[in-house]
């Protein structure tokens, strides 16, 4: 279900549509999809106002009254604009980290929201950042929807942003957005998909395949491998672009193999900005 108006907003769902922010770039592929949630003819909430351009944040404003802005986790990509949204619309934005609170507490995992018309849960899902939150739509559609921020993208797969984000967080949070079964995906990145549950399963296996090559690695290499030797080997052909974010996945899953008790040295890697 697509259809764009003259403002380029996109209806994403029966519940929502998205405006693609003008940030294309590596990690954030074609931009940020700025979202807006509402049963039709109600207010909105906007989710991820994304990057400071004054062009998107008034063609989101232009879709009517702005009740409520969450965000999905602390990316700048997601946040630059949130202030500047909440002073351009009056409506207060909530998220997990306090920091980027303005005008209401933060959020909580598993609260329920009720706000322009429509039940929205919060669930926590930690892995790409500590502080990353997913929103369940359960009345939207047939299976109901999911915003789920940069945990799961419309393609490709997801950055940990490690030592913020985790593997063992981020696949424990895998398993709960797999409980909510065929919803709509509705990312932050890339095009919508069917079928959540099929989703987190197959994001599930590219992170074992990936654990199963750094394994392979490590024992041609020896144990004490540092991440850039590990990614050479894992990520031979990784574009340069994206190759902070290699060294950060490759990082991550070290420290999950090194607590899982591979007798590995603990691991330390850089934050995302």
């Amino acid at each position: 279900m697509t259809s764009e108006t003259s403002a380029g907003i996109v209806r994403s769902s029966e519940l929502t549509r998205f405006r693609l922010a003008p940030n294309p770039g590596p990690m954030s592929l074609a931009g940020t999809n700025s979202y807006l949630i509402g049963a039709p003819a109600a207010a909105s909430v906007a989710v991820d106002p994304g990057p400071l351009d004054e062009p998107h944040l008034q063609a989101l404003a232009g879709e009517g009254r702005i009740e409520l802005i969450l965000i999905t986790h602390r990316h700048a990509d997601h946040t630059a604009a949130a202030a500047r949204f909440s002073a351009l619309t009056g409506a207060p934005v909530r998220a997990a980290d306090p920091a980027h609170c303005h005008g209401a507490p933060p959020l909580q995992d598993g609260e329920t929201l009720h706000a322009a018309g429509v039940e929205i849960r919060v669930l926590a899902t930690p892995g790409h950042t500590s502080d990353s939150l997913c929103f369940h739509l359960p009345q939207d559609g047939p299976h109901g929807s999911v915003l789920t921020g940069d945990t799961i993208l419309g393609s490709g797969t997801a950055m940990l942003d490690f030592p913020d984000g985790t593997l063992r967080d981020y696949l424990e949070s895998l398993d709960k957005l797999e409980r909510l079964g065929p919803a709509t995906v509705l990312p932050a990145h890339g095009p919508v998909l069917p079928a959540l549950d099929g989703v987190a399963r197959a994001y599930r296996d590219h992170r074992q395949g990936r654990l199963a090559q750094v394994r392979a690695a490590l024992e041609a290499l020896g144990a004490d491998a540092g991440v850039g030797a590990v990614t050479d080997a894992v990520y031979a052909d990784v574009d340069p672009s994206v190759r902070r974010a290699a060294e950060l996945s490759v990082a991550a899953q070290l420290d999950y193999l090194r607590a899982a008790g591979g007798g590995l040295e603990p691991v330390t890697g850089p934050a995302w900005p």
